[in-house]
């Protein structure tokens, strides 16, 4: 199949293309990477009347240190960008070491950090690694601007907090230093498939050993990434061996009410999700002991 007619823009400015988002609003679609609109364009799944095309504003790409440490990131920098970024491995590494899950080298060329936020598939990697790291999304429209929690700005399955009217131009990543280690676990059916299930874990072990903090995420699995909170409050404060990551997987497959779908049962991502759970903790556990988590 083929798109559905439209008319084409290609601003050079901001301002540009906020002008044509508050002209157009929901009959606009914009056009970053490309990697999801062009196939759901082409399947007739999604029909604008209007394609925005940002990719020659070019104050959308960078990969900028900021003073308080944390890292910011231009909506339209490649992903391939951040995989090949010494500053990112160095500031946000599990933000690095997530993105070579995505898809292919020749899809990552394309795809943007911007984009994937804002399609917010649930299975997605970028979106799980921001709501991880409290990220923060900075979003403009015509005369306005505002900044979003990650935790408030993944609503629903390809459903979030932009307006119609509003472009996202760069997300905000804190530096977690150490003593946090992380763990990115994900399953799929084969190398570059969308992930079936995938986890993050965080912990902050002390020097006697117990866990002062802990973040688990889990994707694919719901409609949007998902903080478990029962497993962080349950890792705290605990040493985090083998027994204690059992519970912890249990408790995020009890709390999960997944999705089914012609790839995967609703049980089968329930259960899948513990294990990637223990693995991540396992990894990351690797990681705070000095060992490889390879």
């Amino acid at each position: 199949m083929k798109p559905v007619k439209f008319d084409y823009h290609a601003p050079v400015a901001l301002d540009e293309a906020l002008d044509l988002l508050g002209q157009y609003g929901d009959d606009a679609k914009v056009l970053a990477g490309g990697q999801s609109l062009m196939p759901m364009m082409n399947m007739r799944l999604v029909r604008p009347k209007v394609v925005i095309d940002i990719n020659r504003i070019a104050n959308l790409s960078h990969i900028s240190p900021r003073r308080d440490g944390s890292l910011a990131v231009g909506a339209m920098t490649r992903q391939r960008e951040v995989e090949k970024s010494a500053l990112v491995s160095e500031t946000v590494p599990l933000l690095a070491s997530a993105i070579p899950y995505i898809g292919h080298f020749q899809i990552r060329n394309r795809g943007t950090v911007g984009g994937s936020l804002a399609h917010s598939d649930p299975a997605a990697e970028i979106p799980a690694v921001c709501l991880t790291l409290d990220a923060e999304f900075d979003l403009a429209s015509t005369g306005n601007e505002r900044t979003v929690k990650a935790n408030d700005f993944f609503l629903n399955q390809l459903c979030t907090a932009l307006e119609p009217v509003e472009l996202l131009t760069q997300v905000r990543i804190p530096h977690f230093r150490q003593p946090w280690q992380f763990g990115f676990q994900e399953v799929c059916r084969r190398d570059g498939d969308f992930a079936l299930v995938g986890a993050i874990a965080m912990i902050q072990i002390d020097d006697s050993g117990v866990c002062q903090g802990a973040r688990i995420t889990t994707f694919g699995a719901e409609g949007k990434p998902m903080r478990m909170d029962s497993a962080e409050q349950y890792l705290s404060g605990a040493s985090v061996n083998a027994g204690d990551r059992e519970e912890a997987a249990r408790l995020v497959s009890n709390a999960l009410d997944p999705i089914s779908d012609i790839h995967a049962s609703s049980q089968y991502r329930k259960d899948v999700a513990g294990v990637m759970v223990r693995r991540a903790l396992e990894q990351a556990m690797a990681g705070a002991q000095g060992e490889s988590a390879a």
